[in-house]
């Protein structure tokens, strides 16, 4: 899966999504950060899942429904725990987040906020 990852990750969750066959760019590796809404907008044109520790994302999405290409936002995850969940969020929940659903991780509990379709596109 193509995947996008806002600068908040740790940088030591590349190489495990790399190993397990994504196409991963990290918002860190670059010269500056362009805020939350260009990001957004780079990931959904790229057709890529956002992956981010940052509640705005979901906000941008849901409430200024904003386009996107499914997110995985990370709560309460130490930097060794962000590799692992985000491996099993795209094992588990690949196919809904490909169809734009927000997933949230945190210790003991995932959430699925599916799709929403527009009138426009069905």
């Amino acid at each position: 899966m193509k995947l996008l990852l806002d600068s908040c990750l740790s940088g030591g969750v590349v190489a495990p999504l790399k190993a397990a066959s994504h196409d991963v760019i990290w918002a860190g590796d670059w010269p500056a950060d362009p805020g939350d809404d260009e990001i957004l907008a780079r990931a959904s044109h790229e057709g890529r899942i956002l992956i981010t520790l940052d509640k705005d994302f979901g906000e941008l999405a849901v409430v200024r429904d904003q386009a996107h290409a499914g997110i995985i936002r990370l709560v309460i995850l130490s930097a060794s725990q962000q590799a692992a969940a985000c491996v099993m969020a795209l094992s588990r929940y690949g196919t809904e987040l490909q169809s734009g659903a927000i997933v949230t991780v945190e210790p003991g509990r995932i959430r699925v906020r599916p799709a929403t379709s527009h009138p426009e596109s069905s």
